[in-house]
């Protein structure tokens, strides 16, 4: 008997569990709150997973890079680029002729490619050389040159007397002819050594074949080989790029820097130089912060397997319709490319490492470090985009909230116009780009190109622009271009933009604010946190009527203990602290000072009808018509006291089930002697 009385003194809610099925029609309610409260513990474990995932990724990625490249970089390209030729004041940037160019070879190229005799009391082995004393010669530097035949133009017949013909370079218009001397691959033609192998120049795209010549480790011996190919004139008149290749590693920060220097001869006449520093980590596990990374490698390649493996299970279960949901291609690309990126790291791991095998056996051999560099490049890219695109996932699970969901329900909610816009915007930009083109093509850098510009009249309007220089080009039609696109463009179509967004954002703002959010996070912590604060204070309060049982033997709480009218705030308050219920002190001063409007407007109303009997049946329909607006708000007056009453509802009947357990407490207790009950609880 005792344990009976025990059970339900320790467990006041035990008799809860009989009330509630008698009491299931009154709570209809309550199922729909936990499916509610489970979805929300869902999105937060898994808002908890991704943050893990999105951690070690950015670990990962941000580990790879350094501001150490950035000064590499900085370093090696003042060294090769700002260096003067001797006798003027033409660097690698400002070539402009055949000859400057070989007096670069002969001069600055030379000279800061070998330092051996800048080391001051040391002498270095021939087959070493450190540039700035800290980043040594990998293997011997590489000058290559690509060429077009005779023939590959056509001539007009009024200069008939010009044979050769010499036009821009294409790979089906490449001179693959041995000339000169013939004795070496400076004068036979190699082809490409892979077909990804190519260069994307200011004029053309280049292949990576054609003549070229690998320079030695005495710096003595590489002039006499400059200087005989420009004796036997290496460079003609069909000669469209010069490459330069060389690499160095710097063993302080473990960086390798490739470097490749462009000169490119147009069909045109003259010289246009370009240039490439790739400052790339290719050996990646040397220090114990790499091996950390390696561990940061392995969860993340341990996160996409789960991933992938959780896609596909979707995609299966969802066939065709797996590709509608935008997160979903989101994802699917992310692992994607996470796979791609994966692949490539193994790959270049080990081709590193073959390379530089191969390069220890022969010192005197071009290492080609610039198709791995580049690769490495483009894997930096791949990863800083899905990076990017990680932290874009992040919108899926904070969408529970409806500030959270503003954004991305406004852009979804205007995307129709948006695209209706777009169409219209592109076909007077790009018309507008088009007469740019032929307009000041010929005589403005900024608009040589069809893309550039493109590019130039997003620049106009962000106010980026060089006015002068159009009104030079061409006087008339110059002031009125830029007058008519900055009128159409900036004052018209962009504040359209900005009202279609700023439209839709104040539709959003009214169903937010008429319908529930899909997911309240904030009101379930605040509800969690409100149960366990309870619970304390009920275990409290209990043990306080237990030690005051002998004066209160046989005194419960029943329905008549709590009575409108009788109690003040404080003890009401006390009463839905005690049963675990929070009573409805959350009503913000906004949304009474909205019921106290809602009042006066059904006061209005009432006084607007009852004034009206004395008109005629026009008029009184006339006097009944509500604006679009105020009926809006009427029905978010009308919502409002819905989600209160429902709240009301559903508290009052917890209330109810909750004291009728407490009766069934103050039944049992009253069996007995409580002071003896009391003692043997306790």
């Amino acid at each position: 008997m005792c344990a009976d009385r025990h059970r339900v003194l320790c467990n006041p809610f035990h008799i809860k569990q009989k009330d509630e099925s008698n009491t299931s029609t009154e709570l209809t309610d309550e199922p729909d709150f936990r499916s509610r409260d489970l979805r929300i513990k869902t999105t937060l474990r898994e808002l908890l997973i991704y943050a893990v995932f999105l951690i070690n990724l950015c670990i990962l990625t941000f580990g790879q890079v350094s501001t150490d490249m950035y000064f590499h970089t900085k370093v090696m390209s003042r060294l090769f680029l700002e260096s003067f030729i001797s006798g003027g004041d033409i660097t690698f940037r400002s070539l402009r002729t055949v000859d400057d160019i070989w007096k670069y070879l002969e001069g600055p190229l030379l000279e800061n490619l070998y330092w051996n005799d800048r080391f001051p009391k040391k002498s270095l082995d021939e087959n070493e050389s450190f540039i700035y004393f800290e980043n040594v010669l990998l293997g011997v530097p590489r000058i290559r040159q690509v060429k077009v035949t005779n023939t590959s133009c056509s001539v007009h017949g009024s200069f008939a007397f010009e044979m050769e013909c010499y036009d821009a370079y294409l790979t089906l218009k490449e001179d693959t002819a041995s000339f000169g001397p013939m004795n070496s691959t400076a004068w036979i033609y190699s082809p490409p050594s892979s077909v990804v192998d190519i260069h994307w120049g200011w004029v053309s795209t280049y292949s990576g074949g054609g003549f070229y010549l690998d320079l030695e480790k005495a710096k003595e011996k590489n002039a006499d080989k400059i200087r005989t190919l420009r004796s036997n004139r290496w460079l003609t008149r069909g000669s469209r790029a010069v490459f330069i290749d060389f690499s160095v590693y710097n063993s302080n920060i473990n960086l390798f820097c490739v470097v490749r220097l462009v000169a490119e001869l147009p069909a045109t006449g003259g010289v246009l130089t370009s240039w490439q520093f790739y400052s790339v980590k290719l050996l990646r596990y040397v220090s114990s912060v790499d091996y950390v990374l390696a561990l940061c490698e392995v969860v993340f390649c341990l996160f996409i397997i789960a991933f992938g493996f959780q896609e596909c299970v979707e995609l299966y279960q969802k066939r065709c319709s797996y590709f509608i949901e935008f997160w979903n291609c989101l994802e699917l690309i992310l692992i994607v490319m996470s796979v791609v990126a994966i692949s490539f790291n193994v790959y270049r791991t080990s081709e590193v490492h073959t390379l530089l095998e191969s390069l220890q056996e022969n010192p005197q051999k071009y290492p080609d470090f610039h198709f791995l560099a580049f690769w490495q490049t483009q894997y930096n890219n791949m990863i800083a985009v899905n990076v990017f695109i990680c932290w874009v996932k992040v919108f899926k699970y904070i969408n529970f909230n409806k500030t959270m969901n503003t954004l991305t329900s406004t852009l979804s909610h205007c995307a129709k116009d948006v695209i209706g816009f777009a169409v219209m915007f592109f076909i007077i930009f790009f018309a507008y780009a088009q007469l740019a083109y032929l307009l000041f093509g010929s005589q403005v850098e900024n608009f040589s190109t069809f893309k550039n510009c493109v590019f130039t009249q997003f620049r106009i309007i962000l106010g980026d622009i060089n006015f002068n220089e159009i009104e030079h080009s061409n006087r008339i039609l110059g002031p009125i271009y830029f007058t008519t696109f900055v009128f159409f463009v900036f004052f018209i179509l962009l504040n359209m933009f900005l009202a279609i967004i700023n439209d839709t954002y104040s539709e959003v703002k009214l169903d937010q604010s008429i319908q529930n959010a899909e997911f309240e996070v904030t009101d379930f912590i605040k509800k969690a946190c409100g149960k366990a604060l309870v619970k304390l204070n009920f275990r409290k309060k209990l043990q306080g009527r237990t030690t005051d049982c002998n004066h209160e033997a046989g005194e419960g709480i029943t329905l008549n203990t709590v009575q409108i009218g009788t109690t003040n705030q404080v003890e009401t308050e006390e009463h839905f602290t005690a049963f675990g219920t929070e009573s409805n002190t959350d009503i913000t001063r906004e949304e009474r000072e909205e019921e106290q409007i809602m009042g006066w407007d059904l006061e209005r109303q009432k006084e607007r009808v009852l004034n009206s009997t004395h008109l005629d049946k026009g008029e009184e329909f006339m006097s009944l018509y509500v604006p679009r607006q105020e009926y809006q708000q009427l029905a978010e007056h009308v919502s409002l006291l819905q989600k209160r009453i429902d709240a009301l509802t559903f508290m009052n009947n917890r209330i109810l089930v909750r004291l009728n357990s407490f009766e069934g407490i103050n039944k049992l207790a009253t069996e007995d002697n409580w002071d003896t009950d009391v003692e043997d609880c306790s």
